[in-house]
């Protein structure tokens, strides 16, 4: 079920107003939620309900005897445990026909043939989000930063809870939780934040995404060698278009539908393409798991308590098995390793303070801005690709084919202009805007809405692709 369709409309105005009708039972409506966010995971594929429900479950009882450890020897057993149990769900998953082939293929260059099978299972919708949100709990109960669940209802609906389920944002238990404790109050309902979260999430996802992806940047990743320079080099920059596009726009949606149930979500894209270097960018670009991953891998491999080199090999580890969250493949970790590798090189080269930035000449600025969002765009061309092969492939094809004439057309290239504009504008303005819509009538409040969805399924395109981190 995905949000820009009449299944999740409908799915949607059900659980709206049950949801407040329950608004004084708090344990009801919480029930209510659990189910409704366990119908909404079926629609993709009802086997997997057992897998979400045994793993908050497990996660769930891990909490109970961690807190309820008294020696730390047992609580760290258990932690470790059940850490193990959650990497396992992912690897065997996720990771087992990609770490089975890679073997096979290392000891056949021995001369050792070796079949270690595939698991021939399909991989679970978001089983990476719903790893993430375990760990988080797990490990958030161990440092003391919150207290074990004593609701296994919580817990259920804390890592189920359809808004953030399949592609996030990933939202922090000691965020989450207490917001469970009471029921929700209708004065900290963001209305004006909320619709135009939802409406600038369907525009993003829809109209810019979808064109952009479909009729110009699929076909070329599928065959670069197919196209010349001019398009491999703008397929490159339309892919940042899309991919900010299709991921923020879910994720604007997820915030906006769980404040209108009365849960707060935290923001997860701040302008990404504004970076004025690799740390500024991974503060503004999937923030939920940039900061996950800095507090519960990098801190837990030491930071940068024990030295430079110890920092720059914790940074570089960090951001490698965050590109292998991402896929089971070797662009993956390469994408990852590049961001690792440019994190460190600027921390040696002390070009990460963004605090200077306002002392910086204005071409200065510019220079940082060029070289950061060029990275990262190059960086995009390992992720998009099936393969490194592939990678390869359309770099080396960039370099060799520079006659072959373009073929985006001026609607590819109207819908690029308007992905980039949302960069540029600046965030007040979408502020104003949403006061002048919570003080304007209610007429004006009713009638904007569906204005912009018209407008939205007229300039949509037949069919609407899925959205891209739904295969992590």
């Amino acid at each position: 079920m995905l949000f820009p369709t009449i299944d999740f409309a409908v799915f949607f105005a059900l659980v709206f107003p049950v949801t407040w009708s329950l608004n004084s039972w708090n344990f009801s409506k919480k029930i209510w939620l659990v189910a409704a966010s366990y119908l909404f995971y079926s629609f993709w594929d009802w086997r997997f309900l057992f897998l979400l429900f045994f793993s908050s479950i497990g996660n769930f009882c891990a909490g109970l005897l961690i807190g309820s450890a008294k020696r730390l020897g047992v609580r760290r057993l258990v932690l470790a445990v059940a850490v193990a149990l959650n990497l396992s769900v992912l690897g065997y998953f996720k990771y087992y026909n990609f770490l089975s082939l890679t073997l096979s293929n290392v000891l056949a260059r021995l001369g050792l043939n070796v079949d270690f099978g595939s698991t021939e299972v399909a991989l679970p919708i978001a089983i990476s989000f719903l790893t993430f949100h375990g760990l988080s709990y797990i490990i958030d109960v161990y440092r003391g930063r919150i207290a074990p669940s004593k609701s296994a209802v919580d817990l259920l609906l804390y890592i189920s809870f359809f808004p953030h389920l399949v592609a996030g944002p990933i939202v922090r238990a000691h965020d989450f939780l207490p917001q469970l404790e009471r029921r929700s109050d209708p004065s900290t309902i963001r209305v004006g934040q909320s619709v135009f979260l939802i409406l600038g999430g369907l525009f993003k996802k829809v109209v810019i995404a979808s064109h952009v992806s479909t009729l110009f940047v699929d076909p070329i990743f599928v065959e670069p060698t197919n196209y010349g320079t001019i398009d491999l080099i703008l397929g490159m920059y339309a892919y940042a278009v899309v991919i900010y596009c299709d991921f923020s726009a879910y994720t604007d949606i997820a915030i906006g539908i769980a404040n209108l149930l009365g849960y707060q979500f935290p923001q997860n894209f701040d302008q990404p393409y504004r970076a004025l270097s690799l740390q500024d960018f991974w503060r503004r670009w999937h923030m939920t798991l940039s900061t996950w991953l800095r507090d519960y891998l990098y801190i837990s491999l030491g930071g940068n308590r024990h030295g430079t080199f110890a920092t720059y090999r914790n940074l570089i580890i960090t951001m490698g098995l965050g590109g292998l969250w991402h896929g089971a493949g070797l662009q993956f970790i390469v994408w990852g390793l590049m961001h690792g590798v440019g994190l460190a090189v600027e921390r040696a080269l002390g070009l990460r303070q963004e605090r200077d930035a306002p002392r910086r000449g204005r071409f200065t600025i510019f220079i940082a801005w060029f070289v950061t969002f060029h990275f990262v765009c190059i960086a995009w061309v390992f992720f998009r690709s099936p393969s490194l092969d592939a990678a390869a492939a359309y770099f080396g094809t960039m370099f060799s084919n520079p006659t072959v004439p373009s073929t985006i057309t001026w609607f590819v290239a109207v819908w690029m202009a308007v992905g980039f504009l949302t960069q540029l504008i600046d965030a007040s303005y979408f502020r104003k805007l949403q006061g002048y819509y919570e003080r304007s009538p209610l007429a004006a409040k009713v009638l904007v809405p569906f204005a912009v969805i018209y407008l939205i399924a007229v300039l949509s395109p037949v069919g609407i692709p899925p959205f891209i981190y739904f295969q992590f």
